[in-house]
């Protein structure tokens, strides 16, 4: 016990600080990781919603044909664009891809009203007027709107407005992701935007969703929907030079048991060898004590008949170890001195 104890509780704590940080270095990965990814995704973004602002440079919407001209050409050369069109102040659509709602007033769409003052990017969420949808667009009722104002001799004629291919937002994400880690990305409004497939367009109320626009970056072990625990990274969408805030929110998560798995198998061999060795130790030590018993049994019973019998039979001649020799020689001197007086 006085071996045992001590191991036991030094091996418990060590396997309890053990685990605590392995916990530690998988939150600071999936941190590692958030972060990477958000600012990846920001940056791709910021390069279609700059493309958007050069676009609006080259475009001249006083004159509808050559307007039409570059954007059907945009449209066909780039695939990352639903939906591409220019208006005049009044918000009537000059020329579009495939002319998609040419004719059409879209003064009262927010990408219009914002792309009149400065480059814009919107979260859709569905905010759109169907009639001012393009087919495209109709398919899924996310959207990202990008807007720039078009200038002629240094006054804004019109603006240039852009509907992002949603498919091509969640290809990106797809990229990103690493096996064992998901990734979930969160509107304003706490929307599941992409993530695993029983989230989606679904709204999530857990701790790290209702944190989200609230930290900067932070970290907690919760239970989600599907009754699993998981490691959960907030990231807030990192911001990439002056790209608009669309109010996303990055979570990542890892399943808790498959994070812990490799440690809780080391932990257990820990257990185990530590189990073997203190049953070892235990094996050996009885072992020792019964070499260490036999010749104090032999001289205990030895000198228990002598008390009876001083002619009884001389103790066993001991040489296991010192003490022992010596207290069989002294038996044995005392044996003859009372048989002697026994004697005489």
């Amino acid at each position: 016990m006085l071996m045992l104890v001590p191991a036991v509780v030094t091996a418990a704590l060590y396997t309890t600080a053990l685990q605590r940080r392995a916990e530690e270095l998988r939150v600071e990965k999936l941190t590692t990781r958030g972060e990477l990814s958000a600012n990846l995704l920001a940056r791709r973004l910021h390069g279609v919603w700059t493309d958007v602002a050069r676009l609006a440079t080259l475009i001249d919407s006083t004159n509808p044909a050559s307007a039409r001209e570059q954007i059907q050409f945009m449209s066909r050369l780039d695939t990352r664009y639903s939906w591409l069109g220019v208006s005049n102040l009044e918000g009537k659509v000059l020329a579009a891809t495939d002319g998609t709602l040419e004719g059409e007033r879209v003064e009262q769409e927010p990408w219009f009203r914002q792309g009149l003052d400065v480059t814009a990017a919107i979260d859709g969420n569905g905010a759109h007027d169907p009639a001012h949808l393009p087919p495209a667009s109709m398919e899924s009722s996310r959207s990202i709107d990008l807007a720039a104002p078009v200038q002629h001799a240094g006054s804004v004629t019109g603006v240039v407005g852009a509907q992002l291919n949603w498919n091509w937002v969640l290809e990106g994400m797809a990229d990103l992701q690493a096996p064992g880690v998901e990734l979930v990305l969160l509107s304003r409004d706490r929307l599941v935007l992409f993530g695993p497939p029983d989230l989606v367009n679904k709204p999530l109320n857990i701790g790290s969703a209702l944190a989200a626009d609230r930290v900067n970056t932070a970290s907690l072990r919760e239970r989600w929907p599907d009754g699993k625990d998981y490691f959960t990274v907030i990231t807030p969408m990192i911001g990439v030079a002056d790209l608009p805030n669309l109010g996303w929110s990055l979570l990542i998560r890892q399943n808790a048991d498959d994070a812990m798995a490799a440690t809780r198998e080391l932990i257990r061999s820990f257990w185990i060898m530590l189990g073997t060795g203190a049953f070892t130790a235990l094996a050996l030590l009885y072992l020792a004590a019964q070499w260490l018993r036999t010749p104090l049994r032999r001289l205990s019973e030895a000198a228990e008949a002598i008390v009876l019998d001083p002619a009884s039979r001389a103790p066993y001649p001991e040489t296991r170890f010192e003490e022992a020799a010596r207290l069989s020689n002294a038996l044995a001197r005392m044996q003859s001195k009372l048989m002697a007086r026994s004697g005489s």
